[in-house]
């Protein structure tokens, strides 16, 4: 049953690959800043990483003329190999204070530009948000109000005229408050539309009214409506305000974020926007994601030659230590080992599960101590049932999605997830729970009739 549905799976999902848009597509090239704190392959903790990437590679295939601003962090100094500097010093006022910083630059693999923000005693650390044990670094706001305002000062010293400026989660939200309010007449930004992309909106920025002043925006604005969250700063709420379009990554998403006491608290500033706030289902990059062409995977297969990813079972089983067994299925789980994506519900039946089914577990991922702790110990608990790898290896992730019978998703809510359509394009059945943008890729299996694809 599972091999006959996954060949389905495939056949439903072909027909929504995309082919990579050429130049002729383009009606009139125009100019993009894309300003974000994640970016595929260089920094990435999630699924932002890869929709910065994919988005910036096909708007350059388009014909636009793209930029992309990242931190300069220690993981890009290791992944983007050799980069050109554009400016050794490159100043950033901040109302009270002016910050040095460097810009070097350097390309992503389908050729949009990106800028790098250098300015070591904020990004030449660990982690991207929080150190080893997943404590949130304490001068995050100066760190990422720091490189908005930085983002902005980039394109201006370049000489960067944007038609539009898209940001992401409460990371680069300050972007909306600093073009509308410092830099609303300038000539480089003036004309520049700005959109924001709410990718997790429970992360909202929110931090100690004390880092306001050092941020630089009026004490007018430190009000309800924008800035102010009960005495605190929320910077996710001043970008919505500022923004002249915002939008999240699933239609679904978008419905539950602004129903009565939703979106973490931002409901009703998300149902102010009107027509401007909207659900926009991501996509997936099919040049990355894709069993017939997929370079990480140890045997490449289609919908019309499945045995492939029979050879890619047993190198996932083997890379995993789990029993070499063409018939036991085999669940995959890759992602963030935190609350938000259900781990907990799966912590209470793994083990059930193990001794009940004939069933094996890989596992992926990072995050929450408690719960790498749990999923890393399984291993030796149940030798050759359950595999887990804590930590992100990219090749793992590619391994895991081709040589899985099945897919795990029990997020609490997911504001869309990647995942689940990677695994559909795999023909790797998905396991969801029915929320958000979950909901809107996944067709429920129905017995009677043989439809759905998870």
């Amino acid at each position: 049953m599972a091999a006959r549905k996954a060949k389905e799976t495939v056949e439903k999902t072909t027909t929504a690959s995309t082919k990579p848009a050429t130049k002729k597509q383009a009606v009139s090239g125009k100019k993009i800043l894309i300003v974000t704190s994640e970016l595929a392959p260089f920094a990435k903790t999630g699924g932002l990483a890869d929709m910065a990437a994919a988005m910036g590679d096909q708007l350059t295939a388009m014909g636009h003329d793209v930029r992309i601003v990242l931190p300069y962090y220690a993981c890009v100094k290791r992944n983007a190999g050799a980069v050109e500097t554009i400016f050794d010093s490159m100043c950033v006022w901040m109302g009270k204070s002016e910050i040095w910083c460097s810009l070097k630059q350097t390309k992503t693999r389908g050729g949009a530009t990106v800028l790098l923000i250098e300015q070591d005693s904020f990004f030449d650390r660990p982690g991207l948000y929080h150190d080893a044990a997943y404590n949130d670094y304490q001068d995050n706001p100066y760190r990422f109000g720091f490189f908005s305002r930085a983002a902005l000062q980039a394109a201006i010293d370049t000489g960067f005229s944007p038609d539009i400026i898209q940001i992401n989660d409460w990371q680069t939200a300050p972007v909306a408050a600093y073009l509308k309010t410092w830099f609303w007449n300038n000539p480089v930004l003036s004309k520049a539309a700005c959109v924001l992309t709410i990718h997790n909106v429970a992360y909202q920025g929110t931090y100690d009214g004390a880092c306001y002043s050092w941020l630089g925006f009026n004490k007018d604005h430190f009000v309800p409506q924008i800035f102010e969250d009960f005495g605190r700063v929320n910077l996710l709420k001043g970008g919505v305000h500022y923004s002249d379009a915002v939008n999240t990554v699933s239609p679904t998403h978008a419905r539950e974020i602004t129903a009565p006491y939703g979106g973490f608290g931002l409901a009703p500033y998300l149902t102010n926007k009107g027509n401007l706030f909207r659900g926009i289902l991501n996509g997936v990059d099919y040049s990355e994601w894709s069993p017939e062409s997929d370079r990480l995977i140890p045997q490449k297969y289609s919908v019309d030659k499945m045995a492939g990813k029979a050879v890619c079972k047993e190198a996932l089983q083997k890379a995993y230590g789990l029993n070499v067994d063409p018939g036991v299925a085999v669940i995959g789980l890759v992602g963030r080992l935190a609350s938000q994506k259900g781990l907990s519900l799966v912590r209470d039946v793994i083990e059930w599960a193990c001794n009940a089914m004939h069933v094996q577990f890989a596992i992926l991922g990072s995050g929450d101590p408690d719960l790498e702790t749990y999923f890393g110990a399984l291993p030796a608990k149940y030798p050759g049932r359950i595999g887990s790898f804590i930590g992100f290896n990219n090749e793992r992730a590619h391994l895991v999605e081709a040589g899985s019978d099945f897919f795990l998703m029990p997020s609490l809510y997911e504001p869309c997830g990647l995942n689940q359509m990677y695994s559909l394009r795999y023909g790797t059945l998905p396991i969801v729970r029915a929320t958000g943008g979950l909901d809107d890729t996944v067709v429920n299996y129905d017995e009677a009739s043989g439809t759905g694809t998870g």
